[in-house]
């Protein structure tokens, strides 16, 4: 409880402790410890003397603002109409067969993690998907199973 504590102080003398503040350090918190736990959520509401409420509703709002662990490797889906026209569903399915888990899931191991998001800004590329930051773009079941077999292999 110490360390989530002391992490949240440092943020807020970084980004500040106000209202407008949340977004940044929930982002911070989400990279330094790969999630949002209970705790961290509860540390930030004290410290910008916010309702936890507050900040799990922010946290929860957001889809890239993880409240639950997740893999190693996060694969995001972009479900925009684009996409989705372009044969995401597809590519789903595909992902779903090659990691043995279904959409929303993660693998034992916790090495993936399959998900879907609101779009992505690369609606003229679709269909795509992003792995943790790493984007990409108009892929098609050739690519996807390239990718997906590339970070499998531990290429990535």
């Amino acid at each position: 409880m110490a360390e989530v504590k002391e992490l949240v102080k440092k943020l807020a003398n970084k980004h500040g402790r106000y209202r407008k503040d949340l977004l940044p350090i929930l982002q911070a918190v989400v990279k330094e410890q790969s999630f949002l736990s209970g705790e961290a959520m509860r540390a930030i509401a004290e410290e910008l003397d916010i309702s936890s409420a507050d900040v799990f509703g922010t946290a929860s709002f957001f889809s890239f603002l993880n409240t639950k662990p997740k893999g190693k490797y996060i694969i995001r889906v972009c479900k925009s109409i684009t996409c989705d026209m372009k044969g995401k569903d597809k590519l789903i399915n595909t992902m779903e067969d090659m990691l043995k888990i279904k959409l929303g899931e993660t693998t034992h191991g916790k090495r993936f993690s399959l998900l879907e998001t609101n779009c992505i800004g690369m609606c003229n590329c679709g269909p795509a998907m992003l792995i943790n930051d790493k984007v990409f773009t108009e892929i098609d079941l050739i690519k996807v199973r390239e990718i997906l077999g590339d970070y499998i292999r531990n290429k990535y």
